[in-house]
């Protein structure tokens, strides 16, 4: 069994900051922990836009607190996300996410990160090894 704390792998390299300062992401499950997903709890700060696009990754998105937004860009919809809300690529979307309000969000990731990936230009994290 493996038990972690948010506030205390906070403290670690476990917590990852975007270099913009846009998010950072704590991973609490990586892929070495033995499952084939990775879980973090990511936060959006307010005010903030992101670009991301997770071509070789599926991503499940729950929001705990906050208020945003997340725009697809193939069709330009806005979804408005508060908490309580999931929203789950599953076509790998190309998106926006803003943030009105600084978001907590629980993120699984299949095929799991490996824990020190950073956003490609386009948005993406590389595929996994």
């Amino acid at each position: 069994m493996i038990v972690r704390n948010l506030e205390e792998c906070r403290k670690t390299d476990r917590l990852v900051k975007a270099e913009n300062g846009n998010w950072d992401s704590t991973r609490l499950s990586l892929v070495d922990d033995g499952g084939n997903c990775s879980f973090h709890i990511t936060r959006i700060f307010e005010g903030t836009e992101t670009h991301i696009h997770y071509k070789h990754h599926f991503e499940a998105v729950y929001c705990i607190e906050g208020e945003g937004e997340v725009e697809t860009l193939a069709d330009g919809k806005i979804w408005p996300i508060k908490p309580g809300d999931i929203y789950i690529l599953d076509q790998h979307d190309e998106h926006l996410l803003r943030a009105k309000k600084t978001m907590h969000l629980a993120c699984v990731f299949t095929p799991g990160l490996s824990g020190n990936e950073v956003h490609r230009e386009d948005g993406s994290y590389a595929p996994a090894e």
